[in-house]
């Protein structure tokens, strides 16, 4: 039995970032074995061991082949004579194709020392298209190491585009789409996933709705990089950069969708885009079928981030609406949430990521004036009907309290 510590681990330690998890490859051994020294057997579509201490991951190594149905993830095979090589072979990446012996030396097989070098995202072998959700772990490796000036290499570039026109991506199950979209919307740079999926041709396939936004001219007064496209990307990075919540970011990510609907004839206005918008993100969210709290947090932003813009024009009644729709009195991280989405939407623009947004501070304040005494409040009601009455003129009267002057603006 020889064990190497593989993939990421290796990868990061050579890269000088910090290594969070450690998987190893166990070559020359069966379950039975494993078993016998302690180790607990856990999963399901292919066993993996945990150590009896550490509890690192412990896979036997393998070989894989394509599944029945391109939907699915390949068939994994293992057996005592699969070799430390066989087992890199399957891998997606050279970069993630590594082994590091007991003693520490690197094994390396497919050139991934080289591509590390050269900032290299290179498939090891044309194996890669037989399971496409690898595509999408590309972009999410961009979207983690593309700050360090990594790159995806031309013929991996080449044969993603091949697979997406082949129709690779059309079976994939929602569950392994968003799988690997909500793991980029927490990486580093969440925008350079999105990108790298529009390079080879994927986005559309995957978010179509997204897709559509580049190529949509925004008013240069309000939006300098008039695109809408390059505009969500910078609204993604920037909700990034002030949450790392993904569900945040993916509020971010679908706020503007219905401006891809809006007709060519009304450009560059997008008038009535936040009702689009929350009709696509609800299509989207039906599709991808993300968490409910997503799907939540993403309507309320589509429909509303507008609203939060325009704070100093808005009328009280408007003001105790909004928290209302957003269950802001017993569910404060929701709106707090929703307000750092929209200050990602202000920031989000050419020239406005070092702005203030004290729409957020004056959001915050209206909703802290406009916790009341309910309880207090419905004792001193005759009846039950009158109570909600009572609580909402209550808040509204401490929302006027806590209200500055009202002054038009125009919304960005």
């Amino acid at each position: 039995m020889e064990i190497y510590l593989v993939g990421g681990a290796v990868r990061d330690r050579l890269l000088g970032r910090p290594v969070d998890e450690r998987d190893y490859v166990v070559v020359g051994a069966s379950p039975e074995q494993l078993l016998g020294l302690g180790f607990l057997q856990v999963g399901r579509d292919f066993p993996v061991f945990l150590h009896p201490h550490s509890r690192a991951e412990h896979a036997l190594a393998r070989t894989e082949r394509s599944s029945a149905s391109p939907s699915m993830p390949p068939v994994a095979h293992a057996a005592p004579d699969v070799t430390l090589r066989d087992d890199l072979q399957r891998r997606d990446l050279t970069i993630n194709a590594l082994a590091e012996d007991p003693q520490g030396q690197v094994i390396d097989y497919f050139g991934g020392q080289r591509d590390l070098e050269l900032r290299l995202l290179r498939h090891v072998s044309p194996a890669f298209a037989e399971d496409p959700v690898r595509i999408l772990r590309v972009a999410r490796f961009m979207a983690r190491y593309g700050a360090l000036g990594f790159r995806v290499a031309e013929e991996t570039q080449a044969l993603m585009s091949r697979m997406v026109a082949a129709g690779a991506l059309d079976a994939l199950v929602p569950e392994r789409v968003w799988q690997e979209l909500v793991k980029a919307l927490g990486e580093t740079h969440p925008a350079q996933f999105f990108e790298t999926l529009r390079a080879c041709g994927a986005l559309i396939r995957i978010l179509p709705e997204l897709e559509r936004l580049w190529g949509v001219p925004q008013p240069p007064r309000w939006h300098p990089e008039i695109d809408t496209g390059i505009h969500t990307m910078l609204v993604v990075q920037m909700a990034r950069q002030l949450s790392d919540d993904p569900a945040v970011v993916f509020a971010a990510l679908t706020h503007d969708l219905g401006k891809g609907e809006t007709p060519r004839e009304i450009w560059p206005s997008h008038r009535g885009h936040e009702e689009r918008s929350v009709r696509l993100v609800t299509q989207v969210c039906r599709r991808l079928r993300p968490p409910t709290r997503y799907c939540d947090l993403a309507r309320l932003v589509a429909r509303y981030h507008g609203h939060i813009h325009r704070v100093p024009e808005l009328r009280p009644s408007t003001v105790l609406c909004i928290l209302q729709a957003v269950d802001a009195f017993r569910r404060p991280q929701r709106l707090e949430d929703l307000l750092l989405a929209c200050e990602a939407d202000y920031r989000g623009r050419t020239g406005f990521a070092e702005r203030a947004y004290p729409q957020g501070d004056q959001v915050r304040a209206w909703a802290h004036a406009a916790v009341v005494d309910s309880a207090a409040l419905a004792a001193g009601c005759a009846r039950p009907e009158l109570i909600g009455p009572t609580v909402a003129r209550a808040r509204l009267r401490a929302i006027k309290a806590a209200s500055p002057p009202r002054v038009p603006i125009k919304a960005p």
